[in-house]
């Protein structure tokens, strides 16, 4: 399953739900201003990190980018993808997800 993210986790709770049904083996996208819960030094990094254990964690660069962030600034286990990647992780994933 892949569960796509695209809420700050500073605004919504899209990110706290999604994180809660996660299950071993999911994919998980963050993407627009999901990326925010992306980034290092947040309150979201050791739950972010402790999913990372048990899901796959996907951040788009292209929104990262966008918001003046770059890789560096991203909690380490958390895997880049372009919009190539996007969509092979929906064609790989089913169902999809959307948490907005």
């Amino acid at each position: 399953m892949l569960h796509t993210v695209n809420k700050s986790p500073f605004e919504k709770n899209s990110l706290e739900t999604c994180l809660r049904f996660a299950r071993q083996g999911h994919a998980i996208l963050l993407y627009e201003d999901g990326i925010y819960a992306a980034l290092k030094g947040t309150m979201f990094e050791s739950k972010i990190t402790e999913t990372v254990t048990y899901c796959k964690i996907y951040v788009l660069v292209s929104d990262l980018e966008a918001r003046g962030m770059r890789m560096d600034n991203v909690i380490a286990g958390i895997q880049p993808v372009d919009y190539t990647g996007f969509v092979d992780l929906v064609v790989e994933n089913n169902p999809v997800q959307a948490w907005l």
